[in-house]
């Protein structure tokens, strides 16, 4: 199986799984984005009192790190096409149930059980991508997925804008409902099976040959052909060997910048709107402001990529995040200028935050040996969303203390001059190289 993949030229087969797989994480990241336009109008409706906001905020995040962690791995028993299509479904439910919600309780536990269908949903998105994807091609699928993801924030805001001014914020939340429920579809009937899955069943040497010649019409399968994936399963590893050994020190750096890179982005696509109407901002202003950062991170990715593979991850990311961090400082006494100026310092401080947020997961697969990788990426993943978590919630804090937008902001810059200290000091240890090579 693996042969046929990386010998044939790509397919239209495995562009709609890039597409499915685009549009599922395109809606996760709508619903993940929606929830920070429509607290400012639940919070004058409903007269909710500041220490309350972090919580509404985070909930879906918390929900999003169970899933992530204990719902996904699942998939390896049920299928990755099984896992999209039920939490596709489990998330686009418990959004439309939202629009019944009456009070901050059932907003923030609804948000909760709507975040583990989220989290369940991206891994295996990502993991049927790579698993149809070729070699060569598999860094860009795998990144056009991500974008999905980005876009699905910018949309948000935008139909926010859109909708909410006529229809209030239940329009909103019904959006992010039907869009998925309408998506469960076409992944159901159009996405093909884990080809891992399918090699464990009685039958599956006939359903990987379906898949196969679907994906391939051109190649001749005979009839008494066999099919075997490569096997991975010394390629797995636990926590424990991420944390023991030269890897150690890095695996730690990692979960830092990790951390603080999720907290920082999370402060930003949660707080803004709110912050932004509390200082009197046009709506429209308000939604294209908060759009930024996300639009930024879109069309960071090509020249981080490449500044990484001639320049290197460490260097490329250190100086990212000093950037980062002063632009967030200035962002802080933007509030006070002019908007054009605003727009200028929200935008270069997304593309070093949102666009850091990509370039460290690349960071992570250049630092990791074959063996590691995948275990030492999805854990660093699982500890960002804590910071997912955190960095809302702290900001909630600073807010419900009534400190003013430019005070938090100002605040805010630490922490990313944090995270480019600690790739420095992975860069110094590393030198710029993987950590263990690689068998050729």
């Amino acid at each position: 199986m693996a042969e046929i993949i990386e010998r044939e030229k790509t397919g239209y087969g495995q562009y709609l799984v890039v597409l499915l797989c685009a549009l599922l994480m395109f809606l996760d990241g709508f619903d993940t984005q929606a929830i920070s336009y429509i607290v400012p109008a639940l919070s004058k409706a409903w007269h909710l009192p500041r220490e309350i906001l972090g919580s509404i905020f985070s909930a879906a995040l918390v929900g999003l790190m169970i899933g992530y962690l204990a719902i996904a791995p699942l998939s390896a028993r049920f299928g990755h096409k099984r896992m999209m299509v039920a939490s596709t479904l489990l998330f686009a439910v418990f959004t439309m149930l939202t629009v019944f919600a009456t009070n901050a309780v059932e907003l923030i536990g609804l948000r909760f059980l709507t975040g583990i269908g989220l989290g369940a949903a991206a891994p295996s998105a990502v993991a049927l991508t790579c698993e149809f994807a070729p070699k060569r091609l598999r860094s860009t699928f795998v990144l056009l997925v991500y974008c999905g993801f980005s876009l699905g924030f910018v949309v948000a805001g935008l139909a926010a804008g859109a909708l909410m001014p006529s229809y209030g914020w239940k329009s909103l939340m019904l959006a992010g409902a039907i869009a998925p429920l309408a998506l469960a579809a076409p992944l159901a009937w159009l996405l093909p099976e884990s080809l891992a899955l399918l090699q464990r069943r009685p039958n599956g040497t006939e359903q990987i040959r379906a898949v196969l010649a679907r994906l391939f019409p051109r190649v001749a399968l005979p009839p008494s052909s066999t099919f075997h994936l490569e096997d991975d399963a010394q390629q797995r590893a636990s926590v424990t060997e991420l944390v023991r050994g030269r890897v150690a020190a890095g695996t730690l750096l990692l979960w830092v910048v990790f951390f603080l890179n999720l907290a920082e982005f999370y402060f930003m696509q949660s707080w803004l709107p709110t912050m932004l109407t509390g200082l009197r901002y046009p709506p429209a202003t308000v939604v294209w402001i908060t759009a930024l950062p996300t639009i930024a991170g879109v069309l960071s990715a090509v020249p981080l990529g490449l500044a990484m593979d001639r320049i290197g991850p460490y260097t490329t990311l250190t100086v990212l995040y000093v950037i980062g961090g002063v632009f967030m400082w200035l962002v802080a006494g933007a509030f006070s200028g002019s908007i054009a100026w605003l727009f200028v310092t929200v935008f270069c401080a997304g593309f070093c935050i949102s666009g850091g947020q990509k370039s460290v997961i690349a960071l992570a697969a250049v630092y990791y040996p074959q063996n590691l990788r995948s275990s030492g990426v999805g854990w660093a993943l699982g500890v960002g969303r804590l910071g997912g978590i955190a960095g809302p919630l702290v900001a909630g804090m600073l807010y419900a203390a009534h400190w003013a937008p430019s005070e938090i902001f100002a605040f805010s810059a630490w922490p990313v001059l944090a995270a480019a200290i600690g790739v420095f000091a992975m860069g110094r240890f590393y030198r710029e190289r993987p950590v263990v090579p690689e068998a050729p």
